[in-house]
């Protein structure tokens, strides 16, 4: 297993200085945000960003995430040439050494929550999901500025949006699903890249949207669809734990045998309610993630991929990126480090042998 940090480029308000001061942490997980989506990443692009992670003595190692255009998950005409540029864009990244591309194909919404700052009862703040909240939500004033979506679309750009995916049902929308993966998968595979598909997040529709990456069934469904190694998934904890119905550590075992867990994205949630959660402290006791268990299923399946800590929450007085401050992922990232030594029984490799705080192992 690799420990890695999300760091959202030069703009973001963490330095990768603090970045590798984390014990364990030896890979960055990152994107180019400046590009928009549809087009190609350029090949420079991938070596300016390895070389700036290379730099500050640690390893770019996934890219999270090049988005999905709209129009290739509408199967829209169009969807042909975007699909060419998505596989040049991944070719481009393979050339620059990233093994593993975290992806996910939620229309229109990435990730999203009703409450970026939710005050828990020891004064910290969370990210916090609501489904009544939700509802309350007018889409007619377009996205503004919530959390997580690629792509902002004003009032007249959602609302078309939103009327074409009526006539998109959940099983056309696995069509499209499979359409793109079945131009992708060998492109990837060809140029050294793991994809890994990123669970819905909530894992239910919202706004009348369908979602279908959402179960174990689901993406069992989805390694199926292009039954190849390069296909597999990024094993989110939170985004499947928000359902009580997932079994995180069956679905982490049957995936993980299979050797299609390419990526892990570790966190807890506090479910609060039907369709209700907010986020939690990492470890096991602090939320409704076995942290433990999930971690075990992992590593007896022979996970060897890159890890990291998911949304924090934000404390000691930290402001920032709702969900991504240094001090509660860092504290996640050495639970997370620890919990993965004790289970294997032995010290990790650290990530620079030369280091005064060495961190080897065998």
């Amino acid at each position: 297993m690799q420990m890695t940090f999300r760091w959202f480029g030069p703009n973001d308000p963490i330095p990768l200085a603090h970045v590798r001061q984390i014990p364990g942490v030896r890979g960055v997980v990152s994107a180019l945000y400046d590009v928009p989506v549809g087009d190609v990443w350029p090949r420079d692009g991938f070596s300016r960003l390895a070389d700036t992670v290379d730099a500050a003595g640690l390893d770019l190692t996934v890219i999270e995430s090049i988005p999905v255009h709209e129009d290739i998950k509408l199967g829209r005409p169009t969807r042909d040439r975007l699909i060419a540029r998505y596989c040049e864009s991944v070719r481009h990244m393979g050339e620059a050494g990233v093994g593993v591309l975290c992806y996910n194909f939620m229309p229109v919404f990435d990730w999203t929550r009703t409450d970026l700052a939710l005050t828990l009862d020891d004064g910290s703040t969370a990210l916090a999901y609501d489904d009544n909240a939700l509802s309350r939500i007018d889409l007619t004033r377009g996205t503004g500025d919530l959390p997580g979506w690629a792509t902002a679309y004003s009032a007249p750009e959602l609302a078309a949006l939103l009327a074409a995916y009526r006539d998109v049902s959940e099983e056309r929308l696995w069509e499209h699903l499979a359409y793109f993966l079945e131009r992708v998968v060998p492109a990837a595979e060809s140029a050294g890249v793991h994809m890994a598909i990123h669970p819905d997040d909530p894992p239910w529709p919202i706004f009348g949207l369908p979602r279908v990456v959402t179960s174990g069934p689901a993406l069992e469904r989805v390694v199926a669809l292009v039954d190849r190694p390069a296909n597999g998934v990024t094993f989110c904890t939170g985004s499947l734990g928000a359902d009580p119905a997932n079994d995180l550590p069956a679905i982490a075992r049957s995936l993980g045998a299979r050797g299609r867990i390419h990526f892990a994205h570790c966190r807890n949630i506090h479910i609060t309610g039907r369709r209700q959660f907010h986020e939690a402290p990492h470890p096991s006791a602090l939320g409704d993630v076995d942290m433990r268990a999930v971690l075990m299923a992992l590593r007896d399946t022979g996970f060897r991929g890159p890890m990291r800590p998911d949304h924090g929450r934000m404390i000691w007085g930290e402001r920032g990126r709702p969900g991504y401050g240094l001090h509660d992922r860092a504290l996640g990232a050495t639970y997370l480090y620890g919990l993965w030594e004790g289970l294997s029984g032995s010290p990790l490799a650290g990530r620079n042998r030369n280091e005064s705080v060495n961190l080897t192992g065998p």
